[in-house]
Protein backbone atom coordinates (compact mmCIF):
# COMPACT_ATOMS: atom_id res chain seq x y z
CA UNK A 1 0.00 0.00 0.00
CA UNK A 2 1.41 3.27 -0.88
CA UNK A 3 -0.70 6.72 -0.85
CA UNK A 4 0.57 9.83 -2.26
CA UNK A 5 -2.16 12.87 -1.28
CA UNK A 6 -2.90 14.64 -4.32
CA UNK A 7 -1.21 18.04 -4.00
CA UNK A 8 2.58 15.82 -4.79
CA UNK A 9 1.61 12.71 -7.00
CA UNK A 10 3.08 14.60 -9.57
CA UNK A 11 5.90 15.50 -7.75
CA UNK A 12 6.34 11.47 -6.46
CA UNK A 13 5.71 9.28 -9.48
CA UNK A 14 7.12 6.53 -7.32
CA UNK A 15 4.54 3.59 -7.32
CA UNK A 16 6.80 1.04 -4.47
CA UNK A 17 8.65 1.70 -1.17
CA UNK A 18 11.82 0.37 -2.19
CA UNK A 19 11.99 2.97 -5.52
CA UNK A 20 11.06 5.86 -2.57
CA UNK A 21 13.35 4.84 0.18
CA UNK A 22 16.39 3.94 -2.70
CA UNK A 23 16.14 7.66 -3.32
CA UNK A 24 19.60 10.06 -2.91
CA UNK A 25 19.04 12.41 -0.36
CA UNK A 26 20.95 13.59 2.56
CA UNK A 27 20.49 11.24 5.52
CA UNK A 28 19.52 13.36 9.04
CA UNK A 29 18.99 10.55 11.11
CA UNK A 30 19.56 6.25 11.24
CA UNK A 31 18.66 4.59 14.30
CA UNK A 32 18.18 0.98 14.35
CA UNK A 33 15.32 0.34 11.89
CA UNK A 34 14.56 3.51 11.01
CA UNK A 35 16.59 5.75 8.50
CA UNK A 36 15.57 9.80 7.70
CA UNK A 37 16.81 11.54 4.38
CA UNK A 38 16.13 14.81 2.64
CA UNK A 39 15.20 14.91 -1.08
CA UNK A 40 14.76 17.71 -2.89
CA UNK A 41 12.06 18.27 -5.89
CA UNK A 42 10.53 21.28 -7.99
CA UNK A 43 12.48 23.43 -5.60
CA UNK A 44 10.69 21.92 -2.52
CA UNK A 45 12.45 19.92 0.31
CA UNK A 46 11.08 16.96 1.56
CA UNK A 47 11.66 14.06 4.20
CA UNK A 48 11.58 10.40 3.87
CA UNK A 49 11.26 8.22 7.10
CA UNK A 50 11.82 4.49 6.35
CA UNK A 51 10.97 1.95 8.70
CA UNK A 52 12.12 -1.41 8.58
CA UNK A 53 10.42 -4.59 10.74
CA UNK A 54 11.63 -4.72 14.10
CA UNK A 55 11.71 -7.78 14.77
CA UNK A 56 9.49 -10.20 17.59
CA UNK A 57 12.50 -9.50 19.57
CA UNK A 58 12.36 -5.70 19.67
CA UNK A 59 8.40 -6.15 19.97
CA UNK A 60 8.63 -8.48 23.01
CA UNK A 61 11.04 -6.45 24.83
CA UNK A 62 8.98 -3.68 24.95
CA UNK A 63 5.81 -5.34 25.66
CA UNK A 64 7.47 -6.83 28.71
CA UNK A 65 8.47 -3.47 29.55
CA UNK A 66 4.66 -2.29 29.28
CA UNK A 67 5.40 0.00 26.74
CA UNK A 68 3.72 -0.03 23.03
CA UNK A 69 6.13 -1.35 20.48
CA UNK A 70 6.54 1.47 17.41
CA UNK A 71 5.97 -0.96 14.25
CA UNK A 72 6.18 1.79 11.42
CA UNK A 73 5.54 4.83 9.71
CA UNK A 74 1.62 4.75 10.12
CA UNK A 75 1.56 5.83 14.21
CA UNK A 76 3.38 8.89 12.70
CA UNK A 77 1.00 9.71 9.66
CA UNK A 78 -2.30 9.25 11.98
CA UNK A 79 -0.40 11.56 14.30
CA UNK A 80 0.15 14.22 12.08
CA UNK A 81 -3.08 14.27 10.79
CA UNK A 82 -4.57 14.45 14.40
CA UNK A 83 -2.69 17.47 15.57
CA UNK A 84 -3.98 19.30 12.36
CA UNK A 85 -7.15 18.42 13.65
CA UNK A 86 -6.54 19.86 16.81
CA UNK A 87 -4.58 23.19 15.32
CA UNK A 88 -1.43 22.23 16.28
CA UNK A 89 1.22 23.14 14.02
CA UNK A 90 3.00 20.51 12.74
CA UNK A 91 4.72 18.59 9.14
CA UNK A 92 2.06 18.67 5.82
CA UNK A 93 1.69 15.16 5.57
CA UNK A 94 2.79 14.06 1.86
CA UNK A 95 3.03 10.12 1.22
CA UNK A 96 2.62 7.01 3.50
CA UNK A 97 3.65 3.24 2.66
CA UNK A 98 3.43 0.13 4.06
CA UNK A 99 4.55 -3.44 3.32
CA UNK A 100 3.38 -6.85 4.68
CA UNK A 101 1.09 -7.72 7.96
CA UNK A 102 3.52 -9.51 10.08
CA UNK A 103 4.40 -6.56 12.30
CA UNK A 104 7.87 -7.91 13.47
CA UNK A 105 8.59 -8.08 9.17
CA UNK A 106 6.55 -4.71 8.19
CA UNK A 107 8.25 -2.29 6.01
CA UNK A 108 6.76 1.29 5.66
CA UNK A 109 7.32 5.00 5.12
CA UNK A 110 6.50 8.41 5.46
CA UNK A 111 6.93 11.31 3.53
CA UNK A 112 6.23 14.82 4.87
CA UNK A 113 7.47 18.77 3.56
CA UNK A 114 10.62 20.30 4.79
CA UNK A 115 9.43 23.18 7.18
CA UNK A 116 11.38 25.82 5.49
CA UNK A 117 13.23 28.69 7.91
CA UNK A 118 13.34 26.87 10.85
CA UNK A 119 15.44 25.93 13.47
CA UNK A 120 14.55 23.62 16.68
CA UNK A 121 13.56 25.30 20.16
CA UNK A 122 16.40 24.40 21.58
CA UNK A 123 19.31 25.86 19.33
CA UNK A 124 16.40 29.09 19.14
CA UNK A 125 17.08 29.61 23.48
CA UNK A 126 20.90 28.35 23.44
CA UNK A 127 22.82 31.37 23.42
CA UNK A 128 20.84 32.35 26.42
CA UNK A 129 22.38 29.03 28.24
CA UNK A 130 23.77 30.29 31.50
CA UNK A 131 20.99 33.65 31.54
CA UNK A 132 17.32 34.18 30.58
CA UNK A 133 15.47 34.57 27.12
CA UNK A 134 14.07 38.18 27.22
CA UNK A 135 11.29 38.42 29.64
CA UNK A 136 8.62 39.39 27.14
CA UNK A 137 9.70 36.67 24.63
CA UNK A 138 10.18 33.99 27.41
CA UNK A 139 6.70 34.67 29.12
CA UNK A 140 4.98 34.53 25.11
CA UNK A 141 6.86 31.31 24.65
CA UNK A 142 5.79 29.43 28.02
CA UNK A 143 2.50 30.00 27.61
CA UNK A 144 2.33 28.88 24.22
CA UNK A 145 4.28 25.52 25.52
CA UNK A 146 1.23 25.46 28.08
CA UNK A 147 -1.21 25.67 25.29
CA UNK A 148 0.36 23.10 23.00
CA UNK A 149 1.01 20.40 25.79
CA UNK A 150 -2.57 21.33 27.18
CA UNK A 151 -4.28 20.77 23.97
CA UNK A 152 -2.26 17.30 23.32
CA UNK A 153 -3.37 15.63 26.84
CA UNK A 154 -6.71 17.11 27.06
CA UNK A 155 -7.69 15.57 23.75
CA UNK A 156 -5.34 11.77 24.76
CA UNK A 157 -2.42 12.49 22.79
CA UNK A 158 0.93 12.23 24.04
CA UNK A 159 4.39 12.60 22.63
CA UNK A 160 6.95 10.89 24.29
CA UNK A 161 9.77 12.34 23.44
CA UNK A 162 8.26 16.47 24.24
CA UNK A 163 11.84 18.26 24.41
CA UNK A 164 12.23 21.68 22.78
CA UNK A 165 14.37 19.74 20.45
CA UNK A 166 11.28 18.62 18.68
CA UNK A 167 9.57 21.99 18.09
CA UNK A 168 11.14 23.72 15.70
CA UNK A 169 10.37 27.66 15.59
CA UNK A 170 10.09 29.68 12.19
CA UNK A 171 12.45 32.63 11.81
CA UNK A 172 12.33 35.45 11.78
CA UNK A 173 10.21 35.69 14.95
CA UNK A 174 9.58 39.33 15.79
CA UNK A 175 9.04 38.23 19.43
CA UNK A 176 4.96 39.07 19.55
CA UNK A 177 2.73 36.01 19.76
CA UNK A 178 0.47 36.54 16.55
CA UNK A 179 3.90 36.02 14.69
CA UNK A 180 4.74 32.80 16.85
CA UNK A 181 4.88 29.74 15.09
CA UNK A 182 5.90 26.51 16.79
CA UNK A 183 5.79 23.14 14.92
CA UNK A 184 5.90 19.96 17.14
CA UNK A 185 7.74 17.52 15.05
CA UNK A 186 9.36 14.04 15.43
CA UNK A 187 6.15 12.18 16.46
CA UNK A 188 6.42 8.23 15.62
CA UNK A 189 6.12 7.82 18.84
CA UNK A 190 2.94 9.54 19.74
CA UNK A 191 0.23 7.92 21.22
CA UNK A 192 -3.59 8.21 20.58
CA UNK A 193 -6.33 8.08 23.60
CA UNK A 194 -9.62 8.85 24.08
CA UNK A 195 -7.82 10.19 27.30
CA UNK A 196 -4.29 10.70 28.31
CA UNK A 197 -3.26 8.68 31.48
CA UNK A 198 -1.62 10.92 34.29
CA UNK A 199 1.53 9.02 34.14
CA UNK A 200 2.20 9.90 30.42
CA UNK A 201 1.12 13.40 31.64
CA UNK A 202 4.17 13.70 33.74
CA UNK A 203 6.67 12.28 30.89
CA UNK A 204 5.92 15.02 28.65
CA UNK A 205 5.19 17.84 30.96
CA UNK A 206 8.63 16.48 33.27
CA UNK A 207 10.45 15.57 29.62
CA UNK A 208 9.98 19.35 28.33
CA UNK A 209 10.95 21.19 32.08
CA UNK A 210 14.27 18.68 31.89
CA UNK A 211 15.20 20.17 28.69
CA UNK A 212 14.99 23.59 29.56
CA UNK A 213 16.67 23.01 32.68
CA UNK A 214 19.49 21.05 30.28
CA UNK A 215 19.93 24.38 28.69
CA UNK A 216 20.58 26.31 31.77
CA UNK A 217 17.90 28.86 31.43
CA UNK A 218 17.66 29.32 34.74
CA UNK A 219 13.74 29.60 34.79
CA UNK A 220 11.90 31.54 37.99
CA UNK A 221 9.33 30.03 39.97
CA UNK A 222 7.03 32.97 37.92
CA UNK A 223 7.94 31.04 34.33
CA UNK A 224 7.06 28.16 36.14
CA UNK A 225 3.92 29.49 37.10
CA UNK A 226 2.88 31.12 34.36
CA UNK A 227 2.94 27.15 32.53
CA UNK A 228 0.73 25.94 35.62
CA UNK A 229 -1.57 29.24 34.88
CA UNK A 230 -1.68 28.42 30.97
CA UNK A 231 -1.61 24.40 31.04
CA UNK A 232 -5.15 24.32 32.68
CA UNK A 233 -6.83 27.34 31.88
CA UNK A 234 -7.84 28.32 35.13
CA UNK A 235 -7.15 30.42 37.89
CA UNK A 236 -3.34 30.19 39.14
CA UNK A 237 -4.63 29.35 42.97
CA UNK A 238 -6.69 26.83 41.02
CA UNK A 239 -4.29 25.16 39.25
CA UNK A 240 -1.96 24.73 41.70
CA UNK A 241 -4.84 23.13 44.68
CA UNK A 242 -6.07 20.70 42.57
CA UNK A 243 -3.45 19.80 40.57
CA UNK A 244 -0.17 20.11 43.25
CA UNK A 245 0.34 15.89 43.34
CA UNK A 246 0.70 16.19 39.73
CA UNK A 247 3.51 19.26 39.56
CA UNK A 248 5.29 16.87 42.34
CA UNK A 249 5.34 14.59 40.08
CA UNK A 250 6.87 16.62 37.22
CA UNK A 251 9.43 17.93 39.64
CA UNK A 252 10.51 14.36 39.92
CA UNK A 253 10.19 13.30 36.42
CA UNK A 254 12.79 16.83 35.67
CA UNK A 255 15.16 15.40 38.62
CA UNK A 256 15.32 11.94 37.39
CA UNK A 257 16.17 12.95 33.70
CA UNK A 258 18.39 15.79 34.77
CA UNK A 259 20.32 12.89 36.95
CA UNK A 260 20.32 10.64 34.06
CA UNK A 261 21.23 13.01 31.32
CA UNK A 262 24.50 11.15 29.99
CA UNK A 263 22.57 8.68 28.91
CA UNK A 264 20.24 10.78 27.08
CA UNK A 265 22.83 12.65 25.24
CA UNK A 266 24.19 9.75 24.14
CA UNK A 267 20.97 9.13 22.10
CA UNK A 268 18.08 7.79 24.36
CA UNK A 269 15.84 10.19 23.68
CA UNK A 270 14.89 9.13 20.20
Amino acid sequence: MLRVLEPYRQVFPETDLDALCALDGVEYKRIQNRRTFRVERAGQGYFIKCHRGVGWREIVKNLAAFKRPVLGAVNEWRAIHRLHELGIETMAPVAVGRRGWNPATQDSLLITAELASCISLEDYLRPWAGGRPPLRQRRILIRRLAQIARRLHSNGVNHRDFYLCHLLIRQPWDGSDADLHLYLIDLHRVQLRARTPRRWVVKDVGSLWFSARELDLRLTRADLLTFVRHYRDVPLRAGLDDDAGLWRAVGRRCAALYASRPALRAGDRQ
